[in-house]
């Protein structure tokens, strides 16, 4: 039931043109609620926390995902080939812990701490800390660790915490859907909040000359019995199912689609907490699973059970005037 509501919320908020019209209005209060909030932090009436080292926020105006993790770790590996000591906070969203901040390794539990920030601390090997408030998980990581600079995973509404450099992200396909704010559309914020951010990073095909194309590139897949590595194009010749539990299910099929695999697609709503029933089906053909996924089903995954791990490839310039900018505000 709550599946089909979601996927429902969202056909009204990328396909229909109709009913997110008749939402319209509650979309400007929302908008309205969102710019005043905005203003109470500018003027200090909302209190705003400022750190010793620089903050990179990776965020986005719409609900749902949009490749903010691959970025963030692209990010980080370049910032660490640049010579920087980064360290990585995060909400820790899904997480179950009683208790916040919690500092993040790659052997964490995806439960307690949230699948995304597990996969950037396997990726990366930067220290991460998650927590609700990311003013707090800030400070346990300049507390713990030695960084330089502070990367946080979301965060663009989280004006509680200052921050010098802002990056959007936005999904090439769907964009930003009807264009209005929640709940008539998918925006947490107006466009017009782009106008100021640091760069805008296009996850797919830009459409704008202010943009920056990112594409995810993954075209092996890792088993998660035996950690045996296979190129995709091996599992063209056999049916497959494939599941994906992230913001926008349709690229991952899309892209098994596009690499000449034949797939059963399921999906389920952003960070969902898999049971074993949710990834083994009566059959023993090959069920593909985006990374994510798989940081919390490796303890009841079989031998038929595969991962497709992605890189994010910037476009050209991109990383020089990242840098360039991290340099004067530093």
């Amino acid at each position: 039931m709550k599946k089909t509501l979601i996927r429902r919320i969202e056909d009204i908020w990328y396909k229909d043109p109709f009913i997110g019209t008749w939402l319209m209005p509650l979309g400007f209060i929302f908008s309205d609620i969102v710019r005043f909030r905005t203003f109470l932090y500018r003027i200090g009436v909302l209190k705003t926390h400022t750190l010793p080292v620089p903050v990179i926020v990776v965020g986005n105006i719409t609900v749902g995902g949009t490749g903010k993790t691959p970025l963030i770790i692209w990010l980080a590996k370049l910032l660490t080939d640049a010579g920087y000591r980064p360290g990585i906070i995060s909400r820790g969203y899904g997480g179950q812990s009683a208790s916040w901040p919690q500092s993040v390794t790659a052997d964490s539990d995806a439960r307690q701490v949230g699948d995304e920030a597990v996969l950037i601390a396997k990726q990366t090997g930067c220290p991460v800390v998650v927590a609700p408030l990311r003013v707090d998980a800030a400070k346990q990581l300049l507390s713990q660790t030695d960084c330089n600079v502070i990367l946080s995973d979301d965060g663009l509404q989280h004006y509680a915490l200052n921050r010098d450099i802002e990056i959007a992200v936005i999904d090439g396909e769907r964009r930003f859907g009807n264009g209005y704010c929640l709940p008539a559309g998918p925006l947490r914020e107006p466009i017009s909040r782009l106008q100021r951010v640091d760069f805008i990073v296009v996850n797919g095909e830009k459409s704008e000359p202010n943009e920056f194309a990112m594409r995810l590139v993954g075209d092996m897949a890792v088993n998660m019995a035996t950690g045996e590595q296979k190129p995709l194009a091996e599992f063209a010749a056999t049916p497959c199912h494939a599941l994906a539990g992230i913001g926008n299910p349709e690229r991952f099929f899309k892209g098994l689609g596009a690499a000449g695999l034949t797939c059963t697609p399921h999906s389920f709503r952003d960070h969902h907490q898999f049971q074993q029933s949710d990834i083994v089906f009566t059959d023993v053909t090959p069920v593909l699973m985006t990374e994510k996924d798989a940081v919390k089903c490796t303890a009841f995954a079989r031998q038929q059970h595969w991962f497709v791990p992605v890189t994010a490839d910037l476009e050209a310039g991109f990383a020089g005037q990242l840098l360039n900018l991290l340099k004067r505000k530093a």
